[in-house]
């Protein structure tokens, strides 16, 4: 049909051909056989109804027809080639955007940034933090980083990363530390708990892993984020549930204890990647978050 383009591989063989001077080295720069290049031209030939290259001895010449074509085809195909590599450049250079609830980006990620930072410099990392409902489809992120239950859904790349452990804790300085020191898991059903709208089954979960009642559990102040719940802890108001990952180093420093340890969720630590972010840094990242959570579980 008049004002059709020709088929695109014909265009591109005879753009490379007509540049080149040569159709074994067109054939050389786009990975295909001599004869392939000369079918592909002659499909443009017929395609437009003119010769577009005179035999010259053993080289190629172009006929007027060619001539102009040449010039159009250099400089279209100039153009994407310059179009491609500047979205490539752009897209290495991008930062990669990384949604996570602020719980953990404050007590398990930023003191862990720098050294991220020092072994993944090319990936140019930008945290964004959520304390509600976090969207990992949502425009702008590049990925995810939460606890959250298994099936995992077909649209994204989920790298598992690590089990999710909750267990209770509280403050060295809180009245009755001694008590819950030398007793029982049973021990928490006689103090008031710290809990928080954001995970209102942490505690009866865990109640029913430790063979507890979870109706008997007495509860305390509530708290509307994670965050604000252990700082409460920290701060000695009470004992708290958190995901062992988020107070691991409070723990290691004696700032907080856990005498009573950590049960398993059915939850997994997991970072979800939409399909237009999958790739090699994505990749990069799920390895070098596995290398540093293996160590945080071994300390």
């Amino acid at each position: 049909m008049t004002g059709d383009l020709p088929p695109l591989n014909a265009l591109r063989a005879f753009e490379a051909a007509a540049r080149l001077g040569s159709l074994s080295q067109a054939a050389g720069e786009l990975h295909v056989t001599h004869g392939a290049v000369s079918r592909q031209i002659k499909v443009l030939e017929e395609a437009l109804g003119v010769a577009l290259f005179d035999k010259d001895g053993r080289g190629l010449k172009l006929t007027d027809a060619g001539l102009r074509l040449r010039e159009a085809a250099s400089e279209a195909f100039g153009r994407l080639r310059e179009a491609c590599t500047e979205l490539q450049r752009q897209t290495a250079e991008a930062p990669f955007v990384l949604g996570c609830p602020g719980s953990l980006l404050a007590r398990w990620f930023i003191p862990r940034l720098d050294r991220l930072n020092r072994a993944l410099p090319e990936l140019r990392l930008q945290l964004s933090a959520s304390e509600g409902d976090l969207d990992p489809r949502r425009a702008g992120l590049d990925a995810t980083l939460w606890f959250v239950e298994p099936p995992w859904p077909a649209d994204m790349q989920v790298f598992e990363l690590a089990s999710e452990r909750i267990g209770p804790v509280l403050s060295p300085h809180h009245p009755q530390r001694e008590a819950a020191l030398g007793g029982t898991p049973r021990t928490l059903l006689e103090v008031p708990l710290l809990h928080t709208a954001s995970r209102p089954q942490a505690w009866p979960n865990w109640a029913r892993g430790n063979g507890l009642d979870p109706a008997a559990l007495r509860y305390g102040q509530g708290f509307e984020h994670l965050y604000y719940l252990l700082e409460a802890a920290l701060a000695g108001l009470g004992v708290a549930i958190a995901p062992q990952l988020l107070v691991a180093d409070d723990v290691a420093a004696g700032r907080l204890l856990a005498p009573w340890g950590f049960t398993e969720t059915p939850a997994r630590l997991a970072l979800w990647v939409p399909a237009r972010s999958a790739g090699r840094r994505a990749e990069r990242l799920a390895a070098w978050l596995r290398t540093e959570l293996a160590s945080s579980v071994a300390s």
